[in-house]
């Protein structure tokens, strides 16, 4: 027997996080019967639905780094109609239930995984494993050493006080900030925080994988050394 959510997630069809979701909104069945119980435990080889539909394991785990481009929702549907990044993928991955890790928003850029591996989205996005994800903000409003130390330091915002960041100044209006956490629009929060307006942010780097050789738009699926360097920084 297995967590319900770990089961839905190594089947692809969302991270655990949303799994939980999945179970608390009624949209989980096992054998029939609907399931509210984050607890809950299943074997693998019972009925287990999500929306009316049969549970699949995958046999074939997919892992893709993605240049996304501004204009594209992070997510695999959008209820207002918006273009949404597994649009770039086009008929290759249409029907392999891939998903990606964490977000970018719509106006952000950059460097997106996205899989259908549900062990190891929940360990790139749990916060214990600490994650390093590195952004370029292209910034207005004057900057100074005094708020380039107060990122450092860590930031307070409406969620709480925000872990220590990586900062530095490329030039009169970029600044690169490494940070570990996931909150949304953190970085933006950030930097608004210390009274600078991000005009363009782009992430550059998550854990060991950067954009090298991959275009605005354009795809490639990680090498096995890659995913195992991944799993390894996870553990």
């Amino acid at each position: 027997m297995e967590r319900l959510h770990k089961i839905i997630s190594r089947a692809g069809i969302c991270s655990r996080r949303e799994a939980e979701k999945l179970i608390l909104a009624g949209r989980v069945t096992v054998d029939g019967k609907i399931i509210r119980e984050l607890g809950a435990k299943a074997d693998s080889n019972q009925k287990i639905c999500v929306d009316g539909k049969p549970l699949t394991i995958c046999a074939k785990k997919i892992y893709i780094l993605l240049n996304k481009p501004r204009g594209y929702v992070s997510t695999v549907k959008d209820e207002r109609g918006r273009k949404t990044v597994l649009e770039l993928l086009g008929e290759n991955f249409s029907d392999k239930r891939v998903y990606p890790v964490g977000r970018l928003d719509l106006n952000s850029e950059g460097l997106l995984i996205l899989t259908n591996d549900g062990d190891l989205t929940n360990a790139l996005i749990h916060p214990r494993f600490e994650i390093k994800k590195t952004y370029r903000a292209k910034i207005s409003g004057v900057i100074t050493e005094e708020k380039l130390d107060k990122l450092r330091a860590g930031i307070e915002l409406d969620d709480g006080l925000t872990a220590p960041a990586e900062v530095y100044l490329l030039g009169e209006n970029l600044v690169e900030i490494t940070i570990h956490e996931g909150r949304n629009r953190q970085v933006r929060r950030m930097l608004a925080a210390v009274g600078c307006d991000v005009k363009r942010l782009r992430r550059i780097k998550f854990a060991n994988l950067t954009l090298e050789g991959v275009g605005v738009g354009k795809y490639r699926e990680l090498t096995a050394d890659e995913v195992a360097q991944l799993k390894g920084d996870s553990i």
